[in-house]
């Protein structure tokens, strides 16, 4: 499984992604889940995936494919992020109508991934997309700024809580890595290490990235200060009532 979360905030764009996959207790693999594409100066665009790691792949690969022999269209040919959005829609929806076809099977659930697209174009609005199997997407907005997929239920309490709009972008990266610390605590389909990317609103830079390793020590700071910060503030809640302890 895995799980990824991307935020569309007033200052720019947060993408966090896990890279654990498995088929069973026995078979772990890392596998990257958070791409990066773009033109520097001109535009920038992150895609994350979640579910069938062969649909993943392929649907990347179309993607890269169609840029590397230039066929129209492609991810750096298109007008706006909604186009691109449809792009990748329609690839997606593609290529599991493929796999369903050659596998003569109507079990189609079991080639199902879903896509997060985030990015800008010069001249227009940064964008954050939800991509479904079926192709179809929604948008991020300012009351709902934040996606995620994948294994999300033990990382969704903190953002639901922390995360506005207006935050600055330092700040929601630390409410992601708790997201992800909170998730990787309670379930063991989701591992490290994670992928980051933080994009600056209209700087139309491509950001590198940041793989964070299980011993960064950052992260383990992060980690365990959240965790004392819990502990502390549960002791300094008001006492139950007796009634309560009846």
């Amino acid at each position: 499984m895995t799980y990824c979360c991307a935020l569309r905030l007033k200052d720019g764009l947060v993408f966090v992604s896990d890279t654990r996959t498995n088929a069973g207790v026995d078979h772990i693999s890392v596998f990257r889940k958070l791409y990066i594409f773009g033109i520097e100066g001109e535009r920038f665009l992150t895609i994350q995936t979640s579910g069938n790691l062969a649909t993943t792949q392929a649907v990347i690969g179309h993607l890269n494919n169609h840029l590397e022999l230039k066929q129209e269209p492609n991810l750096y040919s298109v007008n706006t992020m909604f186009e691109m959005a449809e792009l990748v829609g329609h690839t997606l929806k593609k290529v599991i109508a493929d796999v369903v076809e050659d596998a003569h099977t109507h079990e189609q659930s079991n080639y199902y991934c879903s896509i997060l697209l985030g990015g800008q174009i010069q001249g227009a609005e940064m964008q954050l997309y939800n991509i479904y199997p079926q192709g179809n997407f929604i948008c991020a907005t300012e009351d709902t700024p934040y996606f995620q997929i994948g294994e999300s239920k033990y990382g969704k309490p903190i953002l639901d809580r922390a995360l506005i709009y207006e935050m600055p972008l330092d700040e929601a990266v630390r409410c992601c890595l708790i997201s992800f610390d909170s998730t990787l605590r309670s379930n063991v389909s989701v591992g490290m290490p994670l992928d980051t990317v933080v994009y600056k609103k209209d700087s139309l830079h491509i950001p590198n990235g940041k793989r964070i390793y299980e011993e960064d020590p950052y992260f383990w700071k992060l980690s365990k200060q959240w965790s004392d910060t819990l502990r502390r503030g549960l002791q300094e809640l008001p006492i139950p009532t007796d009634d309560y302890l009846e």
